[in-house]
Order: C-alpha cells, then sequence, then structure tokens
C-alpha cells in the first residue's frame, strides 16, 4: 500500500475527535460521564427554523443542485442581518458568501491564499483549525502569544517586531475562543492598521458575536476594514445550529471572488432546507438573542459557583459559550487535571493546553449543558 501524503505527517487527529470517543467508550461502559467540554449548543433552533426547513422538503427543486453562492435570498438575509446588527453594509451578490460552517471557511481562505513555505499568524491560545489547516496547505504557524496579564488582546509592541515579509494570513476571533474576551473596537482599528501597512490578509473569526455580549461587533465596522480583512460568521451558536452546518464570509468581492474559486471547485452546494431554515434564523430579532442570554446566564452563574469550589479563578466579565479559569492553586497541568476529574467525578472538562501552550494552566467549562446537569456536576464536587 502507497503511504499517505507527507502533509499529514504535520498534524494529528482533532482533540475532541479522539476524546469524545474515549468518553463514548467510557459511557458504554456504564461510567455516568457528564460532558462539560464541547460548545455544542443543546437549546433548539427556533420553531420557525424548523418550520422553514420541513416547508422547503417538498419544494420541486429542493433535492437539487444547489447554487455554489447560494441561495440569492439567503445573501440577502446575510446582508441584512450585518446590516441590522452590525451597521455593516454588504453587496449581497459579491461581498457575502454562505458557507457549510465557517470551518469549512477556514479551509477555503487558506487554500485561496497560501502556498507552501508561507506564514500564518495565528493566536495562542486559540482554535487548533487554523494551525491544522496552515500546516495541511505546507506553510508555516507562526504563533502570536495572547496573555492575561494583557487581557488576552494582541501584543503590538511585539508584532511590530515580527518579520512579516513571508506572512499572508493573521488570524484574530474577537470575541475570544477560549478565554471569552470581548475586543475593544480600537483594537479592531490597530489590527487593520497593522495588517494593511504589511500587506496582510486579516480575518476575524467571529461565531461568538451574540453570546453574553453587550453589543454584537464586526471587524468590517471599523473604517478601512473591507481593504484588508475579511470576516468568517456562523448560525452555530448564536441560533442553535451547529448541526446544520450554516456559515458565512464577508468582505471585499475581489477577496470572496477568490474564494470561491476554491470553494465552487470543492462543493455543489447547500441543501435547500437548510439554506431556507437559515434565511428565517437571521430575521430573527434582538429578543431571540436576550433569551437565550438569559438562559445563558443562569448556566454560567453555576458554572461559576463550580469554578469557585474548585478553586479555578476565572473573569466575570469575559462573553461566549466557556468560562475560562486558572486550575486551581497544587494542580500538576491541565491534561493531568482533566484526567483525574474524568475518573474520580466522571466529568469532561477541556484542558487548555489544546488551544495551544498558552493555554497551560487553564481549563474551559462549557455552557452548553442544562441547569439541572450542572447542579448535577456540583453534586459530585460536594467534599
Amino acid at each position: 500500500m502507497k503511504t499517505t501524503a507527507r502533509r499529514l505527517e504535520s498534524v494529528q487527529e482533532y482533540y475532541f475527535s479522539r476524546k469524545l470517543r474515549e468518553v463514548a467508550a467510557r459511557v458504554k461502559a456504564g461510567q455516568p460521564i457528564i460532558n462539560m467540554g464541547i460548545g455544542s449548543p443543546d437549546l433548539p433552533a427556533h420553531p420557525s427554523v424548523i418550520s422553514a426547513l420541513e416547508k422547503a422538503l417538498s419544494h420541486p427543486r429542493a433535492h437539487m443542485y444547489q447554487s455554489y453562492q447560494g441561495l440569492p435570498e439567503l445573501r440577502e438575509g446575510i446582508s441584512d442581518f450585518y446590516k441590522t446588527h452590525y451597521q455593516v453594509a454588504l453587496d449581497p451578490n459579491s461581498e457575502v458568501l454562505p458557507l457549510m460552517g465557517s470551518k469549512e471557511g477556514i479551509m477555503h481562505i487558506s487554500m485561496a491564499f497560501l502556498n507552501p513555505g508561507d506564514q500564518v499568524l495565528i493566536p495562542n491560545p486559540g482554535y487548533p483549525t487554523y494551525t491544522a489547516v496552515t500546516r495541511l496547505m505546507e506553510a508555516e504557524a507562526v504563533c502570536y502569544e495572547l496573555a492575561e496579564r494583557n487581557n488576552w488582546q494582541p501584543d503590538f509592541t511585539a508584532l511590530e517586531k515580527l518579520d512579516t515579509s513571508k506572512v499572508k494570513i493573521m488570524w484574530v476571533n474577537y470575541p475570544h475562543m477560549p478565554t471569552g474576551t470581548d475586543v475593544d473596537p480600537a483594537v479592531f482599528d490597530r489590527l487593520i492598521a497593522w495588517a494593511k501597512a504589511r500587506e496582510i490578509l486579516l480575518v476575524n473569526d467571529n461565531p461568538y458575536s451574540f453570546v453574553l455580549t453587550d453589543k454584537p461587533q464586526s471587524i468590517l465596522s471599523r473604517p478601512g476594514a473591507k481593504e484588508v480583512a475579511l470576516e468568517l460568521n456562523s448560525l452555530s451558536k448564536s441560533f442553535n445550529m451547529a448541526g446544520w452546518r450554516v456559515g458565512m464570509l464577508s468582505g471585499k468581492a475581489e477577496t470572496i471572488q477568490s474564494v470561491l474559486k476554491v470553494k465552487s471547485n470543492m462543493d455543489s452546494g447547500m441543501f435547500y432546507g437548510i439554506q431556507q431554515g437559515a434565511i428565517a434564523a437571521l430575521k430573527k430579532n434582538q429578543s431571540w438573542f436576550d433569551e437565550l442570554n438569559q438562559i445563558y446566564h443562569r448556566r454560567r452563574a453555576l458554572v461559576e459557583k463550580l469554578a469557585n469550589r474548585l478553586g479555578a479563578q476565572f473573569d466575570s466579565n469575559s462573553v461566549g459559550l466557556f468560562v475560562w479559569a486558572k486550575l486551581p492553586q497544587g494542580a500538576k497541568d491541565s491534561e493531568t487535571y482533566i484526567d483525574k476529574i474524568l475518573d474520580e467525578q466522571h466529568v469532561f472538562i477541556t484542558p487548555g493546553t489544546i488551544f495551544g501552550s498558552q493555554g497551560e494552566g487553564y481549563i474551559r467549562f462549557s455552557l452548553c449543558v442544562p441547569e439541572e446537569t450542572i447542579v448535577e456536576v456540583l453534586k459530585r464536587f460536594e467534599s
């Protein structure tokens, strides 16, 4: 048998793919595992979204190939959504590209702009897929460190010292995952100016902007952003549609067209019913997000109680679907600590190390767990 491609030597199977297989095996063996590790919303999509999907199934074109650019109504829905919530004007015909999840977008953007040997700036800690895809493209991942002392914001003094002659893309992700840090618009402005001066494509991955935030933000709302920036967004977190795989890419028409060249050769369009459900979701008003956040506020209060019980310090002002906390004093390291809890209390939480070296010394709790289940977890840690 012929060997696999060399590029596979640079990556490993995704952590959650491996760990959830272990968790499933433990459940099958009879262990009462509670999963507080992954950010997969457990709440249902809005009834109007389900209704739109069901109605679409009987449409005469529902089961045919769909447009590579998505339905015009979906692109218009994305454009209206950005105008309503972010005050960003987007041409639905040229500045919007629906995706099968934003993870697909990370791959397509990288394929469109990276050559072997190019460099990519990646936040540490940050979403592991940025690094994995960069390596699969045979480019070099160059981490820029985020630290708690700087509120997990980019260190511009360090960035100014970097040799960026080979850098093609810089990934940013605010509100930040895994730390839950929101962004000051002034930071976006500095990033835009920094990237523009170096002719680097700046990409903000923005799936958490409606979860426990005071106001949703988009990098594209900042002056001059379209000249240098793209933004990924998603219906997974804010609309409870993670399994539907609906994302979007927005930015300058020329840049979007470059990504479309890749995408149109990789898939044959998104299922019609899913697009109709997405159109219905994007029409939801602020009350939808308010109702969701009432639930997440209650869950967060319980998770903070759990973190306090463990002696794990956290930032009560963080946003998004997670609580990022320091390891309790005396804990050896993140992975040893979470494995101990998995063995003894049968609770799975995420070690900070999967997000990079700057995640060592931290753990991450998901809010995608019903309140009664978090109460059960609290009981398991009663002394």
